[in-house]
Order: C-alpha cells, then sequence, then structure tokens
C-alpha cells in the first residue's frame, strides 16, 4: 500500500500491490471508480460475478461490489488496482463547468458513438497515468485532483455515464437511502424485514420502498437475495462448499428454494452453473 500518497490525497486514491487471493474493496458510503491497472480481477456485485482486466474499470454507484479476487497476477508476479473516490459534489462541479448542451446529452444518453467509445478509452488512459505518479508523491500530491477531474468527465461521457449520473442523483437525493444500502450489504446473511429496517429509520415501509428502488433499482428484500446468491455462488465456485452448504452460509433455511431463486437469477441450477462457469475458467486459462 502506497500509505504517502494516501496520506496527501485525504484517502481519495488507493494502491493495492498483492500476491493473490482475496483484496480489501474501499470501506465507507463513498463512491469510487475502480480501476485494474496489472492483473486481473473478479467482483462479486449484486448483479453477479464481474471480470476485470487490465485497463478495465467498473463504477461503484451502478452497482456496488461487495468483495474482490484476484484472478491473475501480472507478469511481473503482482497485481495493482486503484480505487478513487469521488463525492456527488465533484461530478456536479465537473457538470457544471460543461458547455453547451453537454451535460443534457449525457442525461439523456444521447452522445455520438464515437464520441462515447473515445470517452471509455480517456478513463483508462487517466486511470493509467495516475498510476504511474503512485511513486512520485510530489506530482502526485499536485496532479491526482486535475485527474480525478478529467476522469469523471470521461466516466460521464462514457457508455455508461447517463446510468452513473441517474444512480448518483438518486443516492444523493436520498443519503439515508446510501447508508441502508451499505447496512444491507454487511448484514445480507441475516433475517430481517422490511418493517425492521423502516422503523430503524423513521420511515414508513411504503415509503422506504419507493425512495429504495428509486435510488438503487430494486426493492429491500430482492437487494439481499441478489447478494445472498451471489455469495453463495463465489462459494461453490472456489470449491469451499457444496449447494446446502453454501445455501444455509448466506441465510437460507430452505435449500429448494435457494436452487429455484439461484435458477432464476443465473439460468440455471447451482451446479450446472458452477460446472460451466469452471469450464469455461479453466478454457480461459489455456488460452
Amino acid at each position: 500500500m502506497m500509505q504517502d500518497a494516501q496520506e496527501q490525497l485525504n484517502h481519495s486514491l488507493r494502491s493495492l500491490r498483492l500476491g493473490g487471493g482475496d483484496f480489501a474493496l474501499p470501506e465507507g458510503t463513498a463512491p469510487y471508480i475502480f480501476f485494474v491497472a496489472d492483473g486481473s480481477a473478479r467482483l462479486h456485485t449484486p448483479s453477479g460475478i464481474l471480470d476485470y482486466v487490465a485497463g478495465q474499470y467498473s463504477v461503484s454507484t451502478i452497482d456496488m461490489p461487495f468483495r474482490g479476487e484476484i484472478v491473475e497476477l501480472s507478469e511481473h508476479g503482482d497485481f495493482v488496482a486503484l480505487s478513487v473516490a469521488f463525492s456527488a459534489d465533484d461530478v456536479f462541479s465537473v457538470l457544471m463547468s460543461l458547455e453547451g448542451n453537454l451535460a443534457k446529452e449525457i442525461a439523456r444518453g444521447k452522445l455520438p458513438a464515437a464520441f462515447v467509445e473515445r470517452a471509455d478509452r480517456n478513463v483508462a488512459d487517466c486511470l493509467a497515468r495516475l498510476a504511474a505518479l503512485l511513486d512520485d508523491g510530489r506530482s502526485l500530491a499536485f496532479m491526482a485532483e486535475h485527474l480525478k477531474r478529467e476522469i469523471l468527465f470521461n466516466v460521464l461521457c462514457g457508455p455508461c455515464g447517463s446510468r452513473f449520473l441517474q444512480s448518483l442523483i438518486g443516492t444523493n437525493q436520498d443519503g439515508e437511502i446510501f447508508g441502508i444500502n451499505s447496512w444491507i450489504k454487511r448484514n445480507f446473511k441475516e433475517s430481517w424485514t422490511v418493517e425492521d429496517i423502516a422503523r430503524r429509520n423513521n420511515m414508513s415501509v411504503s415509503a422506504l420502498h419507493k425512495k429504495f428502488k428509486g435510488a438503487i433499482g430494486m426493492g429491500l428484500l430482492q437487494c439481499q437475495k441478489r447478494l445472498r446468491l451471489s455469495e453463495a455462488r463465489r462459494l461453490m465456485l472456489n470449491g469451499e462448499l457444496n449447494v446446502t452448504d453454501a445455501a444455509m452460509e448466506v441465510g437460507y433455511e430452505s435449500v429448494s428454494q435457494f436452487i429455484r431463486d439461484y435458477k432464476k437469477m443465473f439460468g440455471c441450477p447451482p451446479k450446472d452453473d458452477v460446472k460451466n462457469l469452471r469450464a469455461r475458467f479453466a478454457g480461459t486459462d489455456k488460452k
């Protein structure tokens, strides 16, 4: 870890140089961009397992990962990734500086395809330049904030720009919902009801459901289910647990219900899905 760089950036930039296994994702509620600089990583998210190779990035406000795993080391025998934290104010500051109708075109997803593709490439280029400054504390202290604005501009103009903006607006308008969503990610294995969470946050059930779905894109129980199933998939894929034990580990009381939910989310029963994934990964490794 480059501790000096973290201190200079007030923890807005994180560098990971590891030899294998799982790695810690940023803690807290601040949104961030995760970029793989060298090696490859697997992020476990509510939508499923997503793999990223060097040069690819993800935006936490769109699909917040809850676990990170190193898939492959670089030719130098290490794994390097960055997480760049930002706030809603950072994004809105960039939006306010845009000229013409660019902000409206971003929000509506109406930018020209060539412009969007170029912006997507620029994100990786900016993040790579930021990574190159990690060992240069003096330059990093000055350049980081400038590069962060450039990164945010290109993310907004890239293929996920509209979703990125809308998700950020939703969570910014309902900061309490972002906190509730973070709590669910930490407690998805436990048994709780929507009524419990509504009461704890002094909200009516209907208001909580409306705000949560508007900001996150799904209901509370659906979010919990996705987290449970994604974690069970990881446990089985890594060979740690069988179907029954994985179901129990993530909080299911009924294995048959677990299998039904799993098939609905991933398209086939757990055993078949894990078998197919292992075969696919094995085929990738041979190439």
